[in-house]
């Protein structure tokens, strides 16, 4: 790829605005499309999306589990989901939310960031509940490609909070001290982080990261750009906030929709 996930990263937020697109094809939304729950409705979905999004969003966020479920015809729309997004210039990250032990990370990572692979993508989702240094895999490989990684520390969903509030500072600071160590990588580090925009509260210095910010919730959650902008203020330059059912509701208005979110956190991001 040449330039690494950051340098990439900074462009296409500076070129297109702040906003990521979550490609989230659930069967209750291909029917209120009126498409058929079907691989040919979520083909049909996918080049819609692209049609309307791809050349005003930075950032595309497919969520991996609507194209598995439909075993290697899904796998396939999702294969030339990917391709089209990239060559429209978009950045993409795969939602698959993967950890596991280091050896098994290596494997996931070549599948995703390997730039040969039929799935190679500019950054994935992973979580460290094995232990941050299950990671390590990744991290290399993600380094070697010029890729990047979304490491999970507290999302926006209501459940997270249990377990989540309990270890997200140290998986920061964890992800800080990966990305200090490797400070060649800029504008950004290779290694970001997931918080939503649902929190009430950050209460972590998130200027030590050194990495993007990767931020659902907004929309359909409740989070709306302001509270990104509240959020995210010392970190507004590496802030990438998710949008997908809020944008998603109405093909007719795709379009419409992502750009009114697109500049509204431009604006307040500034």
């Amino acid at each position: 790829m040449g330039d690494s996930f950051g340098t990439r990263l900074r462009a296409g937020l500076d070129k297109r605005g702040p906003l990521c697109v979550g490609i989230d094809p659930h069967p209750q939304l291909l029917h209120a499309w009126g498409l058929d729950d079907s691989p040919a409705g979520l083909e049909r979905f996918c080049h819609t999306v692209v049609d309307a999004a791809a050349d005003v969003a930075a950032v595309a966020k497919p969520q991996s589990a609507f194209f598995e479920r439909w075993g290697s015809r899904g796998i396939a729309v999702l294969e030339r989901l990917l391709s089209d997004l990239r060559e429209a210039g978009v950045l993409t990250v795969l939602d698959v939310k993967r950890g596991d032990i280091p050896s098994t990370m290596a494997a996931y990572a070549e599948a995703y960031l390997d730039e040969g692979s039929p799935l190679a993508c500019d950054a994935i989702t992973v979580h460290p509940y094995l232990g941050f240094g299950s990671l390590s895999g990744a991290i290399a490989s993600a380094v070697g490609n010029d890729a990047g990684l979304f490491v999970l520390a507290r999302t926006s969903n209501p459940e997270a909070a249990e377990l989540q509030d309990l270890v997200a500072d140290r998986i920061l600071d964890s992800v800080a001290a990966t990305n200090a160590a490797g400070a060649s990588h800029e504008p950004l580090g290779p290694v970001g982080v997931v918080l939503g925009a649902t929190l009430p509260s950050i209460g972590y210095p998130l200027e030590r990261l050194h990495g993007p910010v990767l931020v659902p919730g907004v929309g359909a959650q409740g989070a709306s750009p302001a509270d990104v902008a509240r959020l995210f203020a010392p970190v507004r330059h590496a802030v990438v906030p998710s949008v997908s059912r809020a944008v998603l509701t109405d093909p007719a208005r795709l379009r419409e929709r992502v750009t009114t979110y697109r500049d509204e956190l431009a604006a307040l991001l500034s």
